[in-house]
């Protein structure tokens, strides 16, 4: 059975910025098993050039690439659900991220804590080290 690619939320890649141990996703990337989209680099890149690291940049900006192809109907469906079951203050993005990764079925990895909550009533794999 051929590995699924993991989408790595912003969360995660903040935390392997910021960690001056071996990290996870540094094998993860080594192997790789590690896919992006728009909305997450558009949640790093910024802060990333401003602080210089255009080397980050340029790396972030060759990893696999997976198109982001909203459909706003599951995204409030989701959020409905989320609602439903008292998970609250899902943010928009983070349901573009699960829909993605629902849908072009992907690993998700994170550190936000409502991904392992809406994995108890939505189909998706989390990939936890």
């Amino acid at each position: 059975m051929p590995v699924k690619l993991i989408l790595v939320d912003s969360s995660i890649w903040i935390d392997y910025f910021r960690s001056s141990d071996d990290h996870i996703l540094s094998r993860l990337i080594k192997e790789d098993l590690v896919c992006t989209n728009q909305l997450i680099l558009t949640e790093l890149i910024p802060a990333l050039l401003k602080n210089g690291r255009n080397d980050i940049v340029k790396s972030l900006e060759s990893l696999p690439n997976v198109p982001l192809q909203i459909d706003w109907e599951i995204i409030r469906k989701y959020q409905l659900e989320n609602l439903k079951r008292g998970i609250n203050k899902v943010g928009i993005p983070d349901l573009i991220i699960l829909q993605q990764v629902i849908f072009e079925n992907l690993a998700l990895t994170s550190l936000d804590k409502h991904f392992l909550h809406m994995q108890s009533y939505l189909d998706f794999e989390i990939y936890s080290a």
